[in-house]
């Protein structure tokens, strides 16, 4: 072992020329086993070709989830329904709300009281559905957004293009009326005027009152193909529920918004009758609070995807050690007569082990192109589909790819090029 390391530190300690010698040898060694060569760099092209696809999926998910963080700002505190006795990450929780498990204790009665704490501005209860819609006979299924007249001042990037936003008034009165998408405006109405038509929901007739400027998709939600509705009409007239889905505050402080949160939780166990942090029924959070889970969680699945994507970069590690193996023993004799017209153990060294790492950088570039060309063309087929799910290919997943080519030439190549370096040139000679 001690001569290992010390043949490993003679490395650093030649000439440029020396080294670019090995290199030429190296490269000649390498053209000579073609088929082998590309074999090999083929398990590396696909490992590498692994790691981008899934660092650039991981990426391009990342930033989806954290564009749906930011869409209302970054001055919101949000309620929304739990399952009681866990926690809001915990996959009891998902797994239940993921299941239409109906959490009924959220009401219009806890912003109420919640919209009392000084640093609150404004605040929109919601709900939200699925339902088929219908005009003239042609059928269109939308999401049903049951909000407040306010959730206008919630969602800034809504903007009017026909009619207006439905008020107080309607929400009072359980109006039928509907704020339709640009999507849903051209489904049924084409280019002609949409405002003062009606069209039907759940076989309920619901005017339109106005319609939402085009504002495109965000990952796989489609702003364009939804319909916003009163509250109390949706939750009475469609739904047959007295209870929402989630709240949303804004707050006039940003620098106290954390502080803020803790009010509202505070509030919110109040208005429950709740005691043990336990038993909370509902979860707060701010969308600081949201952006750092959310980038803990993809951070942790990023590591979990690396490591099993590096488990074809491993397999390939192991083709690079096995060709050289037979290349030692098929080289054997060319070893001995290089050492005994004077090469030293070092110099055999670095020419097999940049066989091992040409092998692997050359399978790293190929496998970088080929990686990037497969995100673009996964890129353009989401889109087709109407997913727009963007994957990016960060500068660092390109470092990450070529480190891992190199670190795989090396340490899959240094053991069998210091077996190769070891010979004895007599014995080397007579096989």
């Amino acid at each position: 072992m001690k001569s290992f390391f010390h043949s490993l530190l003679h490395l650093t300690i030649r000439s440029p020329h020396e080294w670019a010698v090995v290199f030429r040898l190296a490269l000649r060694n390498l053209k000579v086993n073609r088929l082998r060569t590309a074999l090999t760099v083929l398990g590396i092209v696909i490992g590498i070709t692994s790691v981008i696809i899934v660092m650039a999926g991981g990426a391009g998910l990342k930033n989806y989830v954290m564009g749906q963080v930011e869409v209302f700002g970054t001055d919101y505190i949000q309620v929304e329904v739990k399952v009681p006795g866990v926690s809001e990450t915990s996959s009891e929780n998902i797994t239940g709300r993921a299941t239409g498990l109906a959490i009924t204790t959220l009401k219009e009665e806890d912003a109420e009281a919640v919209a009392k704490i000084p640093n609150v501005r404004t605040w929109s209860a919601g709900n939200i559905d699925q339902e088929l819609v219908s005009y003239n006979g042609t059928n269109k299924r939308v999401i049903l957004f049951g909000v407040n007249p306010g959730y206008t001042e919630i969602d800034r990037q809504i903007q009017m293009t026909e009619g207006s936003f439905f008020g107080e008034g309607d929400e009072a009165g359980v109006a039928q009326v509907a704020v339709i998408g640009a999507g849903v405006k051209k489904s049924f109405f084409g280019e002609g005027d949409a405002v003062g038509k009606n069209i039907k929901i759940k076989n309920q007739s619901y005017r339109v009152i106005g319609v939402v400027k085009e504002r495109g998709a965000a990952g796989f939600f489609n702003f364009d193909d939804a319909i916003y509705v009163p509250l109390k009409t949706l939750n009475k007239k469609l739904m047959g529920i007295d209870y929402v889905q989630f709240i949303t505050f804004k707050v006039r402080d940003t620098s106290r918004i954390e502080e803020t949160a803790v009010d509202i939780r505070e509030a919110m166990r109040k208005e429950h009758d709740i005691t043990n942090p336990d038993k909370e029924d509902f979860t707060v959070m701010s969308a600081a609070e949201g952006k750092e889970m959310i980038d803990k969680v993809f951070g942790t699945i990023n590591y979990l995807l690396l490591a099993l994507t590096s488990i074809s970069l491993i397999v390939g590690g192991v083709g690079i050690m096995n060709v050289m193996y037979v290349a030692v023993t098929e080289r054997t004799h060319e070893i001995g007569l290089r050492k005994a017209v004077g090469a030293s153990n070092s110099g055999i060294l670095r020419q097999f082990l940049f066989e091992a790492i040409i092998v692997t950088l050359l399978g790293g570039a190929v496998g970088i192109v080929f990686g990037v060309v497969a995100t673009y063309l996964l890129n353009n087929f989401l889109i087709r589909l109407g997913f727009l799910l963007q994957f990016s290919v960060p500068a660092r997943t390109i470092f990450t790819a070529v480190g891992f080519s190199a670190v795989t030439g090396i340490i899959f190549g240094i053991y069998p090029a210091w077996k190769a370096s070891r010979l004895s040139p007599i014995e080397a000679l007579r096989k």
